[in-house]
């Protein structure tokens, strides 16, 4: 579990964000690429442990694409800066709610929950927060809960969303347009073995919520 060769090389391409440097160190980019479809590989391993809708699944299906898409960005940098992966039951693609992992010097996690929702499953998770609230804030206030990932983070409505009001005693949550949470770690903790029991401890945590979220979109 070589994080810290990973970490390395972004450092070095967040200096060299060119095409000509890439190329270059084209085979550094692929021991980091594979040690971290290993680690990625591992953790999908362990957590198929107590949540088996990832057993089976490829880190290879996870991990996403380093190449960035520039057509409608002004940053024409060619690469992400970072490495990261979504675990979900299907693959990276899947609605589903799952866990993630990202490597980047300075901004390491773990996360999990649900990214930019399609409409459809949006409000289905809507309804599940207004008709279970209390399930739901049994999970999202627990205080072992908001100490590892703090508020659940995502895009959010100005507004009240159809169907709710604006005195909605949960009314936060109902604006979120994502229902996603985070553990940051520091660099020196994103590697060896600790690195790993952490993540596997992060993971159980979310999986609940994930439990969650998935039934409201079922």
């Amino acid at each position: 579990m070589d994080t810290k060769m990973i970490l390395k090389f972004l450092s070095d391409l967040a200096k060299n964000n060119n095409r000509d440097w890439f190329e270059a160190n084209k085979m550094r980019f692929i021991e980091a690429k594979t040690a971290f479809e290993e680690i990625v590989q591992g953790y999908i391993d362990e957590v198929s442990r107590f949540d088996p809708g990832l057993t089976g699944l490829q880190a290879k299906k996870c991990v996403f694409r380093i190449y960035r898409d520039v057509r409608f960005s002004k940053d024409k940098s060619p690469y992400k800066l970072n490495f990261g992966a979504s675990m979900t039951e299907g693959g990276r693609k899947s609605a589903n709610p799952g866990y993630y992992i990202h490597l980047k010097p300075g901004d390491c996690f773990f996360g999990g929950g649900l990214y930019h929702p399609e409409a459809e499953n949006l409000k289905k998770v809507r309804q599940e927060i207004d008709y279970n609230s209390e399930s739901f804030l049994k999970l999202a206030e627990d205080k072992k809960f908001k100490s590892a990932f703090g508020e659940i983070w995502g895009e959010k409505l100005k507004r009240a969303p159809k169907d709710y009001t604006e005195d909605h005693p949960l009314i936060d949550y109902l604006k979120l347009k994502d229902f996603v949470v985070l553990h940051k770690i520091e660099d020196k903790d994103a590697v060896g073995k600790e690195y790993f029991k952490k993540g596997v401890e992060v993971y159980k945590m979310i999986k609940p919520y994930n439990d969650f979220l998935k039934a409201a979109i079922s």
